[in-house]
């Protein structure tokens, strides 16, 4: 089962398994990561699981799609390598993904 460590803004890691095809955000929900609030739970219409993709994984973890580039503008923070983590599907490629919480969401 593939693995995604959670880093928030004080440095702590949290490491949680993911099953293929759950989001990053699904697994962060589902294991209390702190950070991730996910309002609209994983429907794309809001920013509030935006995330920091450590850049040895952005090719990886793919090229955010149209609908998610728009609903980043409403994201804190934005910087190149933001996603919203419920548009990050996890596959066996992204065994050891580390993404960066943001300081706040929304």
């Amino acid at each position: 089962m593939p693995k995604i460590t959670f880093i928030d803004t004080a440095g702590t890691s949290r490491v949680v398994d993911a099953p293929v095809g759950w989001t990053v955000m699904e697994a962060a929900v589902k294991n209390n990561v702190p950070g991730i609030e996910a309002e609209c739970g994983g429907a794309c219409a809001c920013a509030t699981c935006h995330v920091y993709v450590d850049d040895a994984w952005m090719a990886a973890a793919g090229e955010a799609q149209p609908m998610e580039t728009d609903m980043l503008d409403f994201a804190s923070d934005l910087k190149p390598n933001s996603r919203l983590s419920c548009q990050i599907k996890v596959k066996a490629e992204l065994d050891g993904i580390v993404v960066h919480t943001p300081e706040r969401q929304g």
